[in-house]
């Protein structure tokens, strides 16, 4: 869809199609995940709760995942809008729940690039041995503003340059991971591991084994290790056979993340044992750093660099999906249209982009002030929008196609039901993480704010928020909520059937 640039006069500009194909969307939907930073932050914390289950768990946590990405790839065959699932709700639900959904996406984006920016820095300083400059905050900080402000620019200049950086970057997290769960393994069985080390059995795959408040407490941590493979569907307007390719990429996104964080669960767990993991827990992301060393010895650095550039590579990827949905909301009118501005030169939209990061600088430069522990507390927040807006989607699939659900036994189960079920799950999680959240004593600084943990707090404040600016824009240009919900068109329903390429809808 084309949007008025203003510096160009009133000629068109448009994102550039076919920019990437398949495999280039796989990747930048990997790379969204951040696996080797999502892995290093959360495995402590999963396996103190689940202890040798925590494969298992991460097996369970996967379910919602996948068919939510069932949402994806069939709600994208009816509409390649690079808005996702702001464009989808609004076709199925309405404006209001759509505005609510893109506003979700966009807010994700903003608060968590800069910490994923911070843990590039440090990790990196720690690969080339200058420790001391990650204790220093204003060194470290400064890093993290200038990689940010890079990451920003290559989104800018053009999704072929994204896609060129992200297959390095992939590539070099994928052998680095490898690398450590082939010789953590190795010393297990030779017997040579510097803790309590224990053989990996496949019973380590059930996720009931440690009980269902461990199954629970880990599914909401699993929420975050699989978030953004969608950043695939994002771009679809500038992928190749753009209404099927990224919904299959972040379908396939998924699958590769499960094999990998089972992979390096297993090699972790065995090599460590869940009596060290679960004692150190608090340490987070650098318990990975720790057995780093101890697995790698002089060559621990190749762990620190994994993790490095995976934060470095989900900091790009991450602003896309938020960038792209400013832009979708944008053109629909349903945000200011500077937002919809697209570069004549590149292509992409800048103004949104630019936008994305320095409100997502001023968050991590802000909350730092607060403390350290703040800005955790505001990652731990991002389950709460993550669950809204997946669970939003899965609904929305179900109902955009509704009349067509009992057609077939593949409507009901992939397009009906499967979404349906990530949807109840997401929403139960999300139930669980309100309820979590109230308690101050489960966040990071174990602060009181307004009687409510920090998350909380700064979960409903993005909620808030997000619900005034929404009013206040209604009420300036009310054009977008004149638009009406529809279903999917039978033609569409039989191109899915058909395996054809058919797309389209009626609003």
């Amino acid at each position: 869809m084309a949007v008025e640039d203003p510096a160009s006069g009133d000629r068109p500009a448009d994102l550039k199609h076919d920019a990437i194909g398949f495999v280039d969307a796989l990747v930048i939907g990997l790379n969204s995940t951040s696996p080797a930073y999502s892995i290093a932050a959360v495995i402590g914390p999963i396996v103190a709760l689940a202890g040798i289950y925590a494969p298992g768990v991460m097996v369970a946590s996967f379910v919602p995942m996948l068919l939510i990405a069932s949402a994806f790839y069939y709600l994208n065959k009816v509409d390649q809008d690079c808005g996702t699932t702001f464009s989808w709700v609004t076709r199925a639900m309405g404006p209001w729940a759509g505005w609510l959904g893109g506003w979700a996406i966009t807010m994700t984006g903003v608060l968590v690039v800069g910490s994923l920016a911070d843990v590039a820095v440090s990790f990196g300083l720690l690969a080339v041995g200058l420790d001391g400059w990650v204790e220093n905050a204003f060194v470290r900080q400064l890093l993290t503003v200038l990689l940010i402000l890079v990451m920003t620019a290559v989104c800018v200049i053009g999704t072929e340059l994204s896609a060129k950086v992200q297959n390095v970057l992939i590539l070099a997290q994928v052998v680095f991971l490898l690398v450590f769960v082939c010789v953590a393994l190795a010393k297990v069985y030779a017997g040579t591991s510097a803790y309590d080390s224990v053989e990996p059995a496949l019973d380590w795959l059930n996720p009931f084994g440690a009980g269902g408040a461990a199954l629970t407490g880990g599914l909401l941590l699993g929420v975050f290790i699989y978030w953004g493979w969608e950043s695939a569907v994002n771009l679809t307007e500038e992928v190749e056979d753009s209404a099927t390719a990224p919904g299959k990429a972040g379908l396939w996104s998924t699958v590769i993340l499960l094999v990998t964080y089972v992979s390096v669960g297993f090699a972790v767990v065995a090599y460590a044992g869940p009596a060290f993991l679960a004692e150190n827990a608090d340490e987070e992301e650098f318990i990975f750093a720790q057995l780093a060393g101890d697995v790698l010895g002089g060559w621990d650095w190749v762990l620190l660099l994994a993790v490095s550039t995976s934060a470095i590579a989900s900091t790009q990827t991450t602003i896309i999906p938020a960038s792209r949905t400013a832009l979708s909301m944008a053109r629909r009118r349903a945000l200011p249209a500077h937002y919809g501005h697209i570069s004549t030169r590149f292509r992409t939209p800048d103004v949104s982009t630019w936008w994305v990061a320095g409100i997502a600088i001023v968050w991590y430069l802000t909350v730092n002030q607060i403390s350290e522990n703040a800005l955790l507390d505001s990652l731990t927040a991002l389950s709460l929008l993550i669950a809204f807006y997946y669970a939003l989607t899965g609904v929305a699939c179900a109902v955009y196609y509704r009349r067509h659900l009992f057609e077939s036994l593949h409507n009901f189960l992939l397009i009906g039901l499967g979404p349906l079920v990530g949807a109840g799950l997401l929403t139960w999680l999300l139930v669980r993480s309100v309820s979590d959240m109230a308690d101050p004593e489960n966040s990071y600084s174990g602060d009181s704010w307004l009687g409510l943990g920090p998350p909380l707090v700064i979960g409903l404040g993005i909620a808030v928020a997000g619900v005034i600016v929404m009013i206040v824009w209604r009420l300036r240009a009310p054009a977008f909520w004149d638009e009406r919900p529809g279903v999917a068109d039978p033609d569409v329903v039989r191109g899915i059937r058909g395996g054809g390429d058919d797309h389209g809808g009626k609003g």
